[in-house]
């Protein structure tokens, strides 16, 4: 069993995937379906590395905001209401002010001029991020599929760009929004996504993509399309046609951009070649 469950294919997809299907199961009606991007994620965690969170590191932070994102989704779901424009600038501006806290221990060890390059470009990048991703909040299938691919860009980018854990880590997004997004397949009825699911891949995303860049060997430049996956999937697909075809047709614009970010990074040159 041990052997099972250390297997990267188990840990980064299959665990996160039936976890995922089994938080939508179990909390669907209650407009929670949302957190199976958040539990696919955990379960990646405690199987690859533990949830243990000292000594406290950058990938540890990740994790760590990455499961308090989810609890602030549930809030402006069910307490704040729908995330207006304004709410959606301060939670986005929120969540770039932190990202620089993330990787405070590489960025000081910087130049001061590298280190401000690189804690604001971080900044922006998530901040831009959850902004795009909460615009999609109240549409299930453009929400899904925009997570789904933006966990699939980043883990594969990450991947090759040395670094498997962290790449681990984005498929079980993409594993946990899968479950999300084939639930609303199967089913043909649009689940409930709200903040609690985008928020809660942006930030995790958001903060995997950047420190793929700061921490492995992806280049800043491979980060842009993946900024654009969520725009991606504002894209037109009907609202007459099934949910499976919308599915498939606005997840189709974004693994486009997760595609361009892959190759982008595949092509890079290597850091001192």
């Amino acid at each position: 069993m041990g052997a099972f469950l250390s297997h990267p294919a188990v840990q980064g997809g299959i665990a996160p995937f039936v976890t995922g299907l089994v938080v939508v199961a179990v909390f669907a009606r209650a407009r929670l379906a949302g957190l199976a991007v958040a539990a696919g994620f955990g379960v990646a965690v405690a199987l690859v590395d533990g949830l243990g969170f000292m000594p406290l590191t950058a990938t540890r932070k990740i994790v760590l905001l990455a499961l308090v994102a989810p609890a602030v989704g549930i809030v402006l779901d069910f307490i704040a209401g729908k995330t207006g424009r304004t709410i959606t600038v301060l939670v986005a501006l929120a969540c770039g002010a932190v990202s620089p806290w993330v990787f405070w221990s590489v960025l000081h060890q910087q130049t001061p001029a590298t280190a401000l390059a690189l804690g604001l470009g971080t900044a922006v990048f998530v901040a831009w991020l959850v902004a795009a991703t909460l615009s999609v909040a109240q549409q299930p299938v453009r929400a899904g599929a925009a997570a789904l691919m933006l966990g699939l860009g980043t883990g594969v980018a990450a991947i090759l760009g040395a670094s498997a854990k962290l790449g681990l880590y984005g498929i079980a997004l993409a594993a946990g929004a899968g479950a999300f997004l084939l639930w609303q397949m199967a089913t043909g009825r649009k689940l409930a996504a709200g903040a609690t699911l985008t928020l809660s891949i942006a930030v995790a995303a958001g903060l995997l993509a950047a420190a793929a860049m700061i921490l492995a060997q992806v280049p800043w430049y491979a980060l842009i399309p993946i900024a654009l996956i969520p725009l991606a999937a504002r894209l037109p697909a009907a609202e007459r046609l099934p949910v499976f075809v919308q599915a498939f047709v606005v997840s189709a614009y974004g693994l486009a951009l997760a595609a361009v970010a892959c190759v982008l990074t595949w092509r890079a040159p290597a850091p001192f070649g």
